[in-house]
């Protein structure tokens, strides 16, 4: 009797042992699934985001097609616009060919990886096995998304006061100042360095459409293009375009505008200093100085320049020429770029510019695609120590809030430049003053120049770079990684490819360039 009854006490036992775990996991699917609803209306939502936020320079330029349309019908033959708008549509079903084999690709990567984990975790909940649960994988997944779709812009936005240039912080002064820009110069960050007054000064130019925080990025992390010319005792400045919606005359400048400030604020620095400048132009910023000094409009005031990832020829930047060249004739026209301002002047609209790129990059560029790069990204982390680092989210921040409007006739100059070859005797495409711009005369003025180009560039490629290097000698200095790599990664006193030092065999960055010259200068004194 008593191996009756403990036989029957087993069975119960075990009878409230399974039924205990039933329970349990019963409670654990309800979880689950109660988690993966609030995945599912993340996801729902991030993803709907994402589009919305690459389709908004989309609506501002169909706004801008269909009233030059209007006027173009008028002065087509409807077989003309017929073939024209044909080939408009075999265009785009190409761009967006890329996009959705691309995002394809990355939804098909994610989701069975993700189907592999509920797979793994529904046997770890049955058996009881060690590891994620059903529960506890669906909980990452909402975590992980509401990370992406939420705590991700946030951190993002939070970044804005680090992020770029704050002239009210007492790290510069202001130097110079004309109808379209203001002369600044930077102060070192380094506590113990002052300004040499006596040393050779620097003139930053930066690009127009990718705005000139890129060139201060993180002055805090000591990651600033300025900063480290600055930190080295250099006398710094950085010409700061005004705001072109409420600045008439910068919505109306013009090259020669543009050639006739530089030329007054290389003025002002050389009255400053008694030495002649180094001018340094970043991206678009480099070809606008390399006309300006071609022009002689800085002859005597400038002995000295560096250009940092700058198409110099834009045609021979394969990918983007080969993009231009799909697009019908009819519609390679910068109207369909245009807004009007309440001044009544018209502006390029930079974020239609900037979407022109992503288009071409639209294997990479897809909201889709984009919106599942990122989700890799965190799901390599800890999601419970889960926190954005402050270079991803100042690239993300200058990426998303940093574009700026131009001026028409200085984005025709670049318009022209991808569009127009340096002729065989090297001779921009574009004129100032009525003056033909020939490369050879920086050799004539014995104006020594280094470029800088990024290996992994796919904005501006190697050979736009390096174009003048077919008419001129000129010494070059080749940075690993991509386009915005030399304002952001080299920018770090301590990387690999420090500006101020010489590396992967003797080639100098631009500090370094701009040191040795100020020594040699003091030399021939």
């Amino acid at each position: 009797m008593h191996g009756l009854a403990e036989w029957h006490w087993n069975i119960a036992e075990e009878a409230l042992r399974l039924s205990g775990k039933y329970l349990e996991n019963s409670i654990k699917a309800w979880e689950a699934a109660l988690q993966e609803v609030k995945a599912s209306q993340i996801y729902l939502g991030g993803i709907g985001k994402y589009i919305a936020d690459f389709m908004v320079p989309y609506w501002s330029a169909l706004d801008t097609f269909l009233y030059l349309e209007t006027e173009k019908l008028l002065t087509h033959s409807i077989d003309e616009t017929a073939r024209d708008y044909l080939e408009l549509l075999q265009f785009n079903m190409q761009i967006a060919r890329k996009g959705l084999e691309s995002s394809l690709t990355a939804m098909n990567e994610y989701h069975m990886t993700e189907a592999s984990k509920t797979h793994a975790a529904l046997v770890n909940t049955i058996v009881g096995r060690e590891g994620h649960d059903l529960s506890a994988t669906a909980w990452r997944r909402a975590k992980l998304l509401e990370a992406i779709v939420k705590k991700y812009p946030d951190e993002i936005r939070a970044i804005a006061p680090e992020f770029g240039f704050h002239f009210d912080d007492g790290g510069y002064v202001k130097a110079a100042e004309t109808d379209r820009f203001t002369l600044y110069q930077v102060l070192p960050k380094h506590k113990g360095v002052n300004v040499r007054p006596d040393m050779k000064p620097v003139l930053i130019i930066p690009p127009y459409v990718l705005g000139a925080n890129i060139l201060a990025f993180l002055p805090g992390e000591d990651k600033s293009y300025v900063h480290c010319f600055a930190n080295q005792g250099i006398p710094t400045y950085v010409r700061i375009i005004k705001d072109i919606g409420r600045t008439p005359a910068v919505q109306v400048m013009a090259g020669e505008d543009d050639a006739r400030d530089m030329r007054l604020f290389c003025e002002k620095i050389v009255a400053a200093h008694g030495r002649p400048v180094t001018l340094n132009g970043f991206c678009q910023g480099g070809f606008v100085c390399l006309a300006n000094l071609l022009s002689g409009e800085l002859d005597g005031l400038v002995d000295a320049f560096i250009t940092c990832v700058t198409p110099i020829d834009g045609t021979r930047s394969k990918a983007l020429v080969e993009y231009l060249e799909h697009i019908p004739p009819r519609f390679r026209d910068l109207g369909y770029a245009l807004k009007t301002l309440p001044s009544g002047n018209q502006v390029v609209d930079g974020r239609v510019m900037s979407w022109v790129y992503k288009l071409k990059s639209m294997d990479r560029e897809a909201p889709a695609y984009v919106f599942y790069r990122d989700i890799k990204m965190f799901d390599s982390v800890d999601i419970e120590k889960l926190r954005i680092n402050k270079t991803a989210a100042a690239l993300n921040y200058w990426l998303l809030y940093d574009r700026q409007d131009l001026p028409p006739a200085i984005t025709k100059m670049s318009f022209d430049s991808y569009t127009i070859p340096i002729s065989p005797e090297g001779t921009l495409p574009v004129k100032l003053f009525g003056k033909e711009l020939n490369l050879k005369r920086l050799a004539e003025k014995n104006i020594k120049w280094l470029i800088c180009y990024a290996e992994d560039d796919d904005l501006v490629d190697k050979e736009a770079a390096l174009a003048p290097l077919d008419y001129i000698d000129v010494e070059v200095t080749a940075f690993p990684k991509g386009h915005g790599a030399i304002a952001t990664s080299w920018s770090l006193p301590t990387s690999e490819c420090s500006l101020h030092s010489c590396f992967l065999g003797g080639r100098r960055g631009p500090v370094r360039f701009h040191l040795d010259l100020d020594i040699q200068g003091k030399q021939g004194r």
